[in-house]
Protein backbone atom coordinates (compact mmCIF):
# COMPACT_ATOMS: atom_id res chain seq x y z
CA UNK A 1 0.00 0.00 0.00
CA UNK A 2 2.98 2.44 0.91
CA UNK A 3 4.42 1.60 -2.16
CA UNK A 4 1.44 2.36 -4.29
CA UNK A 5 1.12 5.49 -2.92
CA UNK A 6 4.93 6.33 -3.20
CA UNK A 7 4.53 5.72 -7.02
CA UNK A 8 1.45 7.15 -7.66
CA UNK A 9 1.16 10.02 -5.24
CA UNK A 10 1.12 12.37 -8.02
CA UNK A 11 -2.04 10.02 -9.47
CA UNK A 12 -3.89 9.81 -6.38
CA UNK A 13 -3.84 13.71 -5.89
CA UNK A 14 -4.65 14.85 -9.27
CA UNK A 15 -8.27 12.36 -8.50
CA UNK A 16 -8.39 14.37 -5.28
CA UNK A 17 -7.56 18.20 -6.03
CA UNK A 18 -10.12 18.52 -9.53
CA UNK A 19 -13.21 17.60 -7.98
CA UNK A 20 -12.54 18.93 -4.68
CA UNK A 21 -11.26 22.39 -6.13
CA UNK A 22 -14.39 22.22 -8.64
CA UNK A 23 -16.77 21.55 -5.68
CA UNK A 24 -14.95 24.41 -3.53
CA UNK A 25 -15.68 26.73 -6.62
CA UNK A 26 -19.03 25.76 -6.12
CA UNK A 27 -19.39 26.83 -2.81
CA UNK A 28 -17.13 29.76 -2.81
CA UNK A 29 -19.25 32.94 -3.30
CA UNK A 30 -18.10 34.47 -7.27
CA UNK A 31 -17.57 38.06 -6.20
CA UNK A 32 -15.59 37.14 -3.50
CA UNK A 33 -13.29 34.28 -6.04
CA UNK A 34 -13.16 37.12 -8.44
CA UNK A 35 -11.53 39.49 -6.07
CA UNK A 36 -9.00 36.80 -5.05
CA UNK A 37 -8.14 35.73 -8.59
CA UNK A 38 -7.34 39.68 -9.47
CA UNK A 39 -5.94 40.27 -6.09
CA UNK A 40 -3.51 37.31 -5.25
CA UNK A 41 -4.22 33.95 -7.24
CA UNK A 42 -3.28 35.18 -10.59
CA UNK A 43 -0.25 36.42 -9.42
CA UNK A 44 0.66 33.49 -7.31
CA UNK A 45 -0.48 31.35 -10.69
CA UNK A 46 2.59 32.74 -13.10
CA UNK A 47 5.01 32.63 -9.83
CA UNK A 48 4.25 29.02 -9.24
CA UNK A 49 5.35 28.09 -12.97
CA UNK A 50 7.89 30.37 -12.60
CA UNK A 51 9.46 28.54 -9.91
CA UNK A 52 8.95 25.33 -11.31
CA UNK A 53 11.11 26.33 -14.51
CA UNK A 54 13.87 27.72 -12.56
CA UNK A 55 13.90 24.09 -10.26
CA UNK A 56 14.53 22.37 -13.62
CA UNK A 57 16.69 24.29 -15.29
CA UNK A 58 19.17 24.75 -11.82
CA UNK A 59 19.16 21.02 -11.76
CA UNK A 60 20.03 21.25 -15.84
CA UNK A 61 23.37 19.68 -16.91
CA UNK A 62 24.24 23.13 -19.17
CA UNK A 63 26.07 20.96 -21.44
CA UNK A 64 22.99 19.14 -22.29
CA UNK A 65 20.99 21.87 -22.94
CA UNK A 66 24.25 23.24 -25.25
CA UNK A 67 24.05 19.43 -26.63
CA UNK A 68 20.43 19.45 -27.72
CA UNK A 69 20.80 23.25 -29.14
CA UNK A 70 23.29 22.24 -31.28
CA UNK A 71 21.51 19.00 -32.64
CA UNK A 72 18.02 20.78 -32.91
CA UNK A 73 16.32 17.71 -34.58
CA UNK A 74 14.39 16.27 -31.85
CA UNK A 75 13.30 19.72 -30.94
CA UNK A 76 12.02 20.99 -34.26
CA UNK A 77 10.65 17.75 -34.68
CA UNK A 78 8.28 17.81 -31.42
CA UNK A 79 7.75 21.57 -32.10
CA UNK A 80 6.02 20.40 -35.61
CA UNK A 81 3.88 17.71 -33.91
CA UNK A 82 2.75 19.93 -30.93
CA UNK A 83 2.04 23.20 -33.13
CA UNK A 84 0.80 21.29 -36.07
CA UNK A 85 -0.37 17.43 -36.24
CA UNK A 86 -2.47 18.64 -32.97
CA UNK A 87 -3.95 21.68 -33.95
CA UNK A 88 -4.80 19.92 -37.61
CA UNK A 89 -6.71 17.09 -35.88
CA UNK A 90 -8.02 19.37 -33.40
CA UNK A 91 -9.88 21.12 -36.47
CA UNK A 92 -11.26 18.00 -37.68
CA UNK A 93 -12.39 16.86 -34.12
CA UNK A 94 -14.19 20.16 -33.89
CA UNK A 95 -16.69 18.92 -35.88
CA UNK A 96 -17.75 16.01 -33.56
CA UNK A 97 -18.87 18.40 -30.50
CA UNK A 98 -22.24 18.73 -29.91
CA UNK A 99 -21.69 22.16 -28.10
CA UNK A 100 -20.28 25.41 -29.10
CA UNK A 101 -18.92 25.84 -25.98
CA UNK A 102 -16.97 22.45 -26.07
CA UNK A 103 -15.88 22.97 -30.03
CA UNK A 104 -14.23 26.45 -29.08
CA UNK A 105 -12.66 24.42 -25.61
CA UNK A 106 -11.23 21.95 -27.74
CA UNK A 107 -9.27 24.01 -30.38
CA UNK A 108 -8.17 26.53 -28.09
CA UNK A 109 -6.54 23.34 -25.77
CA UNK A 110 -5.06 22.15 -28.92
CA UNK A 111 -3.56 25.30 -30.16
CA UNK A 112 -1.74 26.71 -26.98
CA UNK A 113 2.13 25.67 -26.74
CA UNK A 114 3.83 22.76 -24.69
CA UNK A 115 3.32 23.49 -20.96
CA UNK A 116 5.80 25.07 -18.83
CA UNK A 117 6.61 22.56 -16.14
CA UNK A 118 5.43 19.21 -16.96
CA UNK A 119 6.62 17.71 -19.81
CA UNK A 120 10.25 18.28 -18.24
CA UNK A 121 9.36 17.44 -15.17
CA UNK A 122 7.78 14.37 -16.84
CA UNK A 123 11.10 13.98 -18.97
CA UNK A 124 13.24 13.84 -15.93
CA UNK A 125 11.15 10.71 -14.00
CA UNK A 126 11.33 9.09 -17.19
CA UNK A 127 15.14 8.88 -17.85
CA UNK A 128 14.77 11.33 -21.00
CA UNK A 129 17.44 14.31 -22.20
CA UNK A 130 15.18 16.93 -20.18
CA UNK A 131 16.73 19.69 -22.17
CA UNK A 132 15.09 18.23 -25.13
CA UNK A 133 11.65 19.38 -23.43
CA UNK A 134 12.90 22.57 -21.65
CA UNK A 135 13.76 23.76 -25.42
CA UNK A 136 10.74 22.91 -26.55
CA UNK A 137 8.83 24.44 -23.46
CA UNK A 138 11.21 27.73 -24.74
CA UNK A 139 10.11 27.70 -28.27
CA UNK A 140 7.06 26.79 -28.43
CA UNK A 141 6.31 29.38 -25.81
CA UNK A 142 8.17 31.71 -28.07
CA UNK A 143 6.17 31.11 -30.85
CA UNK A 144 2.73 30.89 -29.12
CA UNK A 145 1.80 34.77 -30.16
CA UNK A 146 2.23 34.14 -33.43
CA UNK A 147 1.17 30.67 -34.02
CA UNK A 148 -1.85 30.32 -31.76
CA UNK A 149 -3.15 33.17 -33.09
CA UNK A 150 -3.27 31.56 -36.67
CA UNK A 151 -4.80 27.98 -35.65
CA UNK A 152 -7.76 30.07 -33.68
CA UNK A 153 -8.18 32.57 -36.68
CA UNK A 154 -8.44 29.28 -39.00
CA UNK A 155 -11.03 27.60 -36.81
CA UNK A 156 -12.83 31.03 -35.41
CA UNK A 157 -12.07 33.58 -38.28
CA UNK A 158 -11.62 36.76 -36.34
CA UNK A 159 -14.05 36.45 -33.54
CA UNK A 160 -10.61 35.70 -30.96
CA UNK A 161 -7.91 37.99 -30.83
CA UNK A 162 -4.64 37.93 -28.61
CA UNK A 163 -2.50 40.81 -27.22
CA UNK A 164 0.17 39.41 -28.32
CA UNK A 165 2.80 41.84 -27.07
CA UNK A 166 0.72 41.00 -23.43
CA UNK A 167 1.61 37.71 -24.30
CA UNK A 168 5.31 37.94 -25.05
CA UNK A 169 5.59 39.88 -21.73
CA UNK A 170 4.60 37.57 -19.67
CA UNK A 171 6.51 34.77 -21.30
CA UNK A 172 9.65 36.77 -20.85
CA UNK A 173 8.55 36.86 -17.03
CA UNK A 174 7.20 33.73 -16.21
CA UNK A 175 9.15 31.18 -18.74
CA UNK A 176 12.67 32.69 -20.57
CA UNK A 177 13.71 34.93 -17.04
CA UNK A 178 13.53 31.31 -14.53
CA UNK A 179 15.33 29.42 -17.41
CA UNK A 180 18.04 31.91 -17.80
CA UNK A 181 18.53 32.19 -14.17
CA UNK A 182 18.78 28.51 -13.32
CA UNK A 183 21.61 28.11 -15.82
CA UNK A 184 23.31 31.36 -14.25
CA UNK A 185 23.13 30.36 -10.54
CA UNK A 186 25.18 26.82 -12.12
CA UNK A 187 27.49 28.80 -12.53
CA UNK A 188 28.59 28.85 -9.05
CA UNK A 189 30.21 24.98 -8.40
CA UNK A 190 28.68 24.94 -5.10
CA UNK A 191 25.09 25.66 -5.86
CA UNK A 192 25.39 23.69 -8.94
CA UNK A 193 26.83 20.73 -6.39
CA UNK A 194 23.99 21.40 -4.19
CA UNK A 195 21.20 21.52 -6.98
CA UNK A 196 22.79 17.70 -8.39
CA UNK A 197 22.72 16.65 -4.82
CA UNK A 198 19.02 17.85 -4.27
CA UNK A 199 17.47 16.37 -7.59
CA UNK A 200 15.10 14.50 -6.32
CA UNK A 201 13.71 16.66 -3.66
CA UNK A 202 13.84 19.73 -6.60
CA UNK A 203 11.52 17.29 -8.92
CA UNK A 204 8.81 16.62 -5.87
CA UNK A 205 8.52 20.33 -5.25
CA UNK A 206 8.08 20.97 -8.43
CA UNK A 207 5.10 18.63 -8.87
CA UNK A 208 3.49 19.67 -5.63
CA UNK A 209 4.53 23.28 -7.50
CA UNK A 210 1.77 22.03 -10.32
CA UNK A 211 -0.98 20.35 -8.45
CA UNK A 212 -1.39 23.73 -6.64
CA UNK A 213 -1.91 25.74 -10.47
CA UNK A 214 -4.38 22.49 -11.06
CA UNK A 215 -5.84 22.93 -8.03
CA UNK A 216 -6.33 26.58 -8.54
CA UNK A 217 -7.79 26.84 -12.32
CA UNK A 218 -10.38 23.77 -10.94
CA UNK A 219 -11.99 26.14 -8.56
CA UNK A 220 -11.93 28.52 -11.20
CA UNK A 221 -13.78 26.20 -13.37
CA UNK A 222 -16.16 25.31 -10.51
CA UNK A 223 -18.78 28.19 -10.61
CA UNK A 224 -19.68 27.67 -13.97
CA UNK A 225 -21.17 24.29 -12.73
CA UNK A 226 -23.91 26.10 -11.11
CA UNK A 227 -25.06 28.52 -13.64
CA UNK A 228 -28.20 28.43 -15.38
CA UNK A 229 -26.27 26.86 -19.14
CA UNK A 230 -24.98 24.11 -16.79
CA UNK A 231 -28.37 22.22 -16.59
CA UNK A 232 -28.47 22.06 -20.26
CA UNK A 233 -25.29 19.75 -20.19
CA UNK A 234 -25.65 16.35 -21.96
CA UNK A 235 -23.59 13.89 -20.54
CA UNK A 236 -23.45 12.48 -23.92
CA UNK A 237 -21.56 15.83 -25.09
CA UNK A 238 -19.14 15.87 -21.85
CA UNK A 239 -18.02 12.05 -23.29
CA UNK A 240 -17.18 12.99 -26.96
CA UNK A 241 -15.34 16.31 -25.68
CA UNK A 242 -12.97 14.22 -22.70
CA UNK A 243 -12.74 11.42 -25.41
CA UNK A 244 -11.72 14.30 -28.18
CA UNK A 245 -9.36 15.31 -25.23
CA UNK A 246 -7.48 12.28 -24.72
CA UNK A 247 -7.67 11.31 -28.62
CA UNK A 248 -5.85 14.17 -29.30
CA UNK A 249 -2.78 14.00 -26.74
CA UNK A 250 -2.55 10.18 -27.55
CA UNK A 251 -2.06 10.78 -31.38
CA UNK A 252 0.11 13.37 -30.58
CA UNK A 253 2.39 10.97 -28.29
CA UNK A 254 1.93 8.40 -30.89
CA UNK A 255 3.34 10.23 -33.90
CA UNK A 256 6.11 11.98 -31.98
CA UNK A 257 7.46 9.23 -30.09
CA UNK A 258 7.29 6.70 -33.45
CA UNK A 259 8.23 9.35 -35.73
CA UNK A 260 11.35 9.59 -33.55
CA UNK A 261 12.26 6.18 -33.71
CA UNK A 262 12.09 6.25 -37.20
CA UNK A 263 14.07 9.72 -37.35
CA UNK A 264 16.59 8.04 -35.69
CA UNK A 265 16.86 9.99 -32.49
CA UNK A 266 18.29 8.36 -28.80
CA UNK A 267 16.01 7.23 -26.43
CA UNK A 268 16.76 9.92 -24.32
CA UNK A 269 16.23 12.59 -26.62
CA UNK A 270 12.54 10.18 -28.03
CA UNK A 271 11.48 10.53 -24.54
CA UNK A 272 11.93 13.98 -23.96
CA UNK A 273 9.85 14.72 -27.51
CA UNK A 274 7.22 12.61 -26.62
CA UNK A 275 6.26 14.40 -23.17
CA UNK A 276 6.96 17.76 -25.24
CA UNK A 277 5.37 17.24 -28.52
CA UNK A 278 1.86 16.04 -26.99
CA UNK A 279 1.67 18.36 -23.66
CA UNK A 280 0.00 21.09 -23.77
CA UNK A 281 -0.38 24.04 -21.28
CA UNK A 282 -3.48 25.13 -18.75
CA UNK A 283 -2.13 28.58 -18.32
CA UNK A 284 -2.63 30.00 -21.97
CA UNK A 285 -5.73 28.10 -22.30
CA UNK A 286 -7.09 29.34 -19.15
CA UNK A 287 -6.25 32.79 -19.95
CA UNK A 288 -7.95 32.71 -23.76
CA UNK A 289 -10.72 30.64 -22.67
CA UNK A 290 -11.80 33.19 -19.54
CA UNK A 291 -10.14 36.27 -20.15
CA UNK A 292 -10.23 36.51 -23.80
CA UNK A 293 -13.82 35.44 -24.35
CA UNK A 294 -15.40 37.14 -21.59
CA UNK A 295 -17.86 38.74 -23.89
CA UNK A 296 -19.05 35.56 -26.08
CA UNK A 297 -21.13 33.95 -23.70
CA UNK A 298 -18.95 30.66 -23.68
CA UNK A 299 -18.63 29.79 -20.13
CA UNK A 300 -18.03 26.35 -20.67
CA UNK A 301 -15.51 26.72 -23.22
CA UNK A 302 -12.64 26.31 -20.42
CA UNK A 303 -13.53 22.32 -19.67
CA UNK A 304 -11.86 20.81 -22.58
CA UNK A 305 -8.99 22.87 -21.79
CA UNK A 306 -9.15 21.12 -18.19
CA UNK A 307 -9.91 18.07 -19.27
CA UNK A 308 -7.09 18.09 -22.04
CA UNK A 309 -4.80 18.83 -18.74
CA UNK A 310 -5.59 16.80 -16.47
CA UNK A 311 -6.27 13.62 -19.22
CA UNK A 312 -2.41 14.57 -19.93
CA UNK A 313 -1.37 13.87 -16.58
CA UNK A 314 -2.89 10.77 -16.21
CA UNK A 315 -1.64 9.03 -18.76
CA UNK A 316 1.47 10.08 -18.84
CA UNK A 317 2.32 9.21 -15.43
CA UNK A 318 1.01 5.81 -16.37
CA UNK A 319 3.66 5.72 -18.91
CA UNK A 320 6.62 7.24 -16.99
CA UNK A 321 7.48 3.75 -15.59
CA UNK A 322 7.51 1.83 -18.95
CA UNK A 323 9.53 4.80 -21.06
CA UNK A 324 12.14 4.59 -18.15
CA UNK A 325 12.62 0.99 -18.21
CA UNK A 326 12.81 1.19 -21.84
CA UNK A 327 15.60 4.09 -22.04
CA UNK A 328 17.95 2.47 -18.96
CA UNK A 329 16.88 -1.53 -20.87
CA UNK A 330 20.70 -2.69 -22.09
CA UNK A 331 20.98 -2.85 -25.44
CA UNK A 332 21.13 -5.69 -27.47
CA UNK A 333 24.96 -7.08 -27.59
CA UNK A 334 26.17 -7.70 -31.18
CA UNK A 335 28.29 -10.83 -31.87
CA UNK A 336 31.46 -9.83 -33.24
CA UNK A 337 31.99 -11.93 -36.32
Amino acid sequence: MLETLRKRWFLISLFILIPGGMLLGIVIEPDALNLFSRTYAGHASRLLVAVVLFLMSITLDSRKLVASARSPGPVIWATLVNYAVIPLAALAGMRWQLTEDFAVGLMIAASVPCTMATASVWTRKAGGNDAVSLLVTVLTNGLCFLVTPFWLWMAFGNAISLDTIDMIKQLFITALIPIALGQWCRVSAKIRKRADDSKTLLGVLAQIFILSIIFWASIKGGPDLKSPEASGLDPTSIIVVWLSCIGLHVLGMAVVFYGSILLGFSRENTVGTAFAGSQKTLAIGVYIATDLLADRNLPFAVFPILMFHASQLFLDTLVVEPMLRWVTAEKPVVPSS
